[in-house]
């Protein structure tokens, strides 16, 4: 399928990196949220993000005015029925998916295609949301968007084959590698790496060790480039505690119980950097 316009809903942070990508790789973008003052905020990050590309001599003056004349702003939802491919960026609540994508489906023309970049809720039931099962697909990248290389493709129990293809062939467009995962809660990336931040929640919630400490040890030990904890506040707490309940939720093992501790600084509102605070201060 050939793809021109490339919706995204949500303009945060997620969703303005994923504009961005696309817009860069030559599609006309439509990046949508509730507030016209969040799509700006996000149409004022790709500024930021291209203008220090300009500096550091990877793109001209002209090519960043060119991929910001792309990109197309929107405050409401029926604009995504002229997009071939709509990619929803909203927060980790399944209700709120599940809303979108019921009013995608009515909007959005019977070819389009309808992913989402959820990090945990299962494909299949964002899907049984629209009559077009077969058009819907997970598409979740990683944060930060214009840097990760990775898109992890989820296929739903009734994604077609063209779907997929068109998928994947949209993600090596955008200049990322694209990785199958099969429709299970968490997938293959946020399987593996949650129950990891939540035990370096639990060992800070156990005393074992100091945040500082925790987050070192996971560095200079094992490598990683930015330790758990500080890993969670990039991310955002209330995203970390969403995905780890859907774990939960969905295979009902003790194994993917959320720290009380990771719920009880979501409860306070200390969720990581765009609160200020998290398990670090910012």
């Amino acid at each position: 399928m050939d793809i021109k316009a490339y919706g995204v809903i949500g303009a945060g942070q997620m969703g303005n990196g994923i504009a961005q990508v696309a817009a860069m790789s030559g599609l006309k973008v439509i990046m949508n949220d509730i507030k016209a003052e969040f799509v700006q905020n996000g149409l004022n990050t790709i500024t930021k993000n291209l203008a220090r590309s300009v500096e550091k001599g990877k793109m001209t003056a002209e090519e960043k005015d060119a991929v910001l004349a792309r990109i197309c702003p929107s405050t409401a939802l029926k604009d995504m029925a002229s997009a071939d491919f709509v990619v929803e960026a909203a927060t980790e609540n399944e209700t709120l998916k599940f809303q979108i994508f019921k009013q995608l489906d009515e909007i959005c023309p019977a070819h389009a295609i309808l992913a989402t970049n959820t990090s945990s809720i299962p494909i299949g039931r964002i899907a049984a949301q629209t009559q077009r099962a077969d058009k819907v697909i997970g598409m979740h990248f990683m944060n930060p968007v214009p840097v990760m290389k990775l898109v992890e493709v989820i296929r739903g129990i009734a994604t077609s084959d063209e779907t997929f293809k068109t998928t994947w062939d949209l993600s090596i467009k955008f200049g990322k590698t694209p990785a199958l995962a099969n429709d299970y809660p968490g997938f293959i990336a946020n399987r593996i790496l949650l129950p990891m931040i939540n035990e370096a929640v639990f060992c800070l919630y156990h005393g074992v060790g100091t945040r500082e400490d925790i987050d070192t040890v996971m560095k200079l030990g094992m490598n990683h480039p930015m330790g758990p904890l500080a890993l969670a506040d990039l991310i955002g707490l209330d995203t970390c505690l969403a995905i780890m309940e859907t774990l939960y939720n969905g295979f009902k093992d003790s194994k993917y119980r959320p720290c009380p501790l990771l719920r009880k600084y979501v409860e306070a509102g200390w969720l990581g950097r765009k609160t200020g605070r998290g398990f670090f201060e910012y």
